[in-house]
């Protein structure tokens, strides 16, 4: 089985199976009521949470574009504001830690920085392969030192035929 899919197995599997286990003994320790209340608690809390931190983020980007910076996170601090704000919506311990996680700037730096290594060895290595769509065009590339090494580099020649010469304009008399 691929990483892939051992990864989606475990998220898809396992852990709602730990969920579960943690949310009933949550409630034998605590009771129903409170251990619902902290589940309700916990979704709104974490809705809150990803919506002010998530305006912080784009407030954040918007400032270092203007000033002609480069966001210290990119677009992979945002996608993990997001991604805490659903899992501290999703009922859970497990969940919630993670997305409180994900949603105090010292941890998310922490992920990001750890995310962007991870992704730049895949590149290097030639296991990871960036496709984007672009204008009707697929573009495709890899890059890195296992990768492939069939490239063919050319200088491109404009073949586009002059217009042609417009005859010379008739005089009336």
């Amino acid at each position: 089985m691929r990483a892939v899919g051992k990864i989606l197995l475990l998220l898809f599997t396992v852990v709602p199976l730990v969920e579960l286990y943690l949310l009933l003994a949550l409630g034998r320790l605590m009771g129903f009521g409170p251990t619902v209340a902290l589940v309700l608690v916990t979704g709104i809390v974490g809705a809150t949470l990803a919506k002010h931190e998530g305006l912080r983020v784009v407030r954040r980007w918007q400032r270092d574009l203007s000033e002609g910076r480069v966001p210290e996170d990119g677009v992979l601090g945002g996608l993990l504001v997001f991604a805490g704000g659903l899992f501290l919506v999703t009922p859970g311990v497990l969940t919630d830690a993670f997305g409180l996680a994900m949603l105090f700037p010292p941890t998310r730096h922490l992920a990001v920085g750890a995310i962007r290594k991870r992704v730049e060895r895949g590149v290097k290595s030639g296991r990871v392969r960036v496709q984007s769509f672009d204008g009707g065009q697929v573009m495709s590339w890899s890059s890195g030192f296992g990768g492939r090494q069939d490239v063919i580099d050319v200088e491109g020649e404009d073949v586009t035929p002059p217009p042609p010469a417009l005859p010379p304009a008739e005089r009336e008399e």
